[in-house]
């Protein structure tokens, strides 16, 4: 909720209180990722190094204390510098508890365990939506102002939560106070049927050159680049598109629940298939950009008459965070090795970072209340990423097929021994890819 507060603040004459005038808001929206690709290689230095909790405890704080801060900037360039920072805390978060999820579930349990952790999102959007609902019914003219009233709530309690990550999240089985030591021996050999290896805190710089030439990771950036152009009109602009299709500011912050609440369904529907069909997940995922890419195009062409047609497309556009979990699951179950993990996640969120950054330029006031060059933005980034999954489908479903022929049936046993050493899925010659 806190990177996307300034969706709600909109609503309540932020862009006034600061004078932001032509697209100052907009680089506002988008310093938080910029900030965010910065932080992301100290962080993941970081989180390699001391237990994971640590890092995202102090992360947690930090970006709190910034959204706090907020609350005293106003002026234009005291914010975008507050935003940066904001992005900078951050930056620890998804790629640390993406590595931590592939430590404590097999491979089998990943999707839907990522599932959860990500559907977050939604429930913090529907949280954030109907704070916003209760703030717009208070007096335009009391003090604090509204806008400021967001940022005091979403900043408060970030600050409180971060105590509990750093008391009570363990980054792996081997250090979690709640088991026994010999359920952490069981917990660690359970994953290690993984074959993608445990935490190592070596650099292997071959690994790190692997990554960069990784099929699967190359798709996954290009997917992840052209899905996060969307997300970043979504995360930024979604009220302020709604609320022009005719909606007061109350109604606006009521039925942004509705796309938030989409998003959660259709992750655990998404997680509970991946987890009880066999070698689903990219189907899956493939489901899911071809209802968000229709949804696209819908609110895209539709014509604005139709104003319920394109809020429901809107919505459904929600359902892309399918696609983006399975990425991120890609990482964890069909890449091994540690720091071609690492290395690998670092591209993505890389991607993730930059394409969020572009988003919010594709929205322009002067196209207000169609939106066309936002809505035509979100067609072409679902389209290509759906191009980029189907291409993800084929790789990893010829491999398969490949080493079958050229070194036979995959052999487990010797597959999770190449797992517990750390070799990637190029080295180990039994390691099959999860489709």
């Amino acid at each position: 909720m806190d990177k996307t507060a300034l969706n709600y603040a909109n609503l309540f004459n932020y862009q006034k209180a600061l004078g932001l005038k032509g697209q100052e808001f907009n680089f506002l929206s988008a310093m938080v990722y910029a900030g965010y690709f910065f932080g992301q290689y100290p962080c993941g230095w970081l989180i390699g190094r001391f237990p994971a909790q640590r890092v995202l405890g102090v992360s947690c704080f930090l970006w709190g204390a910034t959204v706090l801060i907020l609350t005293q900037c106003r002026t234009y360039s005291s914010a975008l510098t507050v935003r940066f920072f904001m992005g900078v805390f951050e930056a620890a978060v998804t790629p640390g508890l993406t590595l931590m999820t592939g430590f404590w579930y097999t491979r089998r349990e990943i999707p839907l365990r990522q599932c959860i952790w990500y559907s977050s999102l939604g429930w913090g959007g529907i949280v954030g939506s109907y704070i916003s609902m209760g703030v717009s019914k208070l007096s335009p003219t009391m003090k604090p102002e509204r806008w400021e009233l967001i940022f005091f709530i979403l900043g408060g309690v970030t600050c409180l939560w971060a105590f509990v990550l750093w008391f009570l999240l363990p980054d792996a089985p081997s250090n979690a106070r709640f088991l026994s030591e010999r359920e952490r021996l069981v917990a660690v050999k359970r994953v290690a049927g993984n074959e993608t290896g445990i935490k190592n805190k070596a650099f292997d710089r071959k690994q790190a050159i692997v990554a960069l030439y990784d099929p699967k990771a190359l798709l996954l950036f290009t997917s992840v680049f052209a899905a996060a152009i969307p997300n970043g009109v979504i995360n930024s602009f979604s009220t302020i598109i709604i609320r022009d299709l005719g909606f007061s500011t109350t109604k606006t912050t009521e039925l942004k629940s509705v796309g938030d609440a989409i998003q959660i369904i259709a992750l655990f529907i998404g997680g509970t298939v991946t987890l009880n069909v066999p070698n689903s997940r990219l189907l899956t995922a493939t489901a899911a950009n071809v209802l968000c890419t229709v949804a696209a195009a819908c609110t895209a062409y539709l014509p604005r008459s139709n104003t319920w047609g394109r809020l429901v497309s809107f919505w459904l556009t929600n359902a892309q965070s399918v696609g983006f979990t399975v990425s991120l699951v890609t990482i964890s179950s069909n890449m091994a090795g540690y720091t071609h993990r690492a290395m690998a996640s670092a591209m993505i969120f890389t991607a993730y970072c930059w394409g969020n950054f572009a988003g919010p330029f594709v929205v322009k006031q002067s196209e207000a209340p169609e939106y066309k060059g936002a809505t035509i933005g979100l067609l072409v980034g679902y389209t290509i990423k759906l191009v980029c999954h189907l291409a993800l489908l084929g790789y990893v479903f010829f491999s398969n097929r490949s080493r079958d022929r050229k070194y036979g049936p995959a052999n487990k046993a010797r597959s999770d021994e190449a797992g517990m050493q750390d070799l990637t899925e190029f080295q180990n010659k039994d390691f099959r890819y999860v489709l």
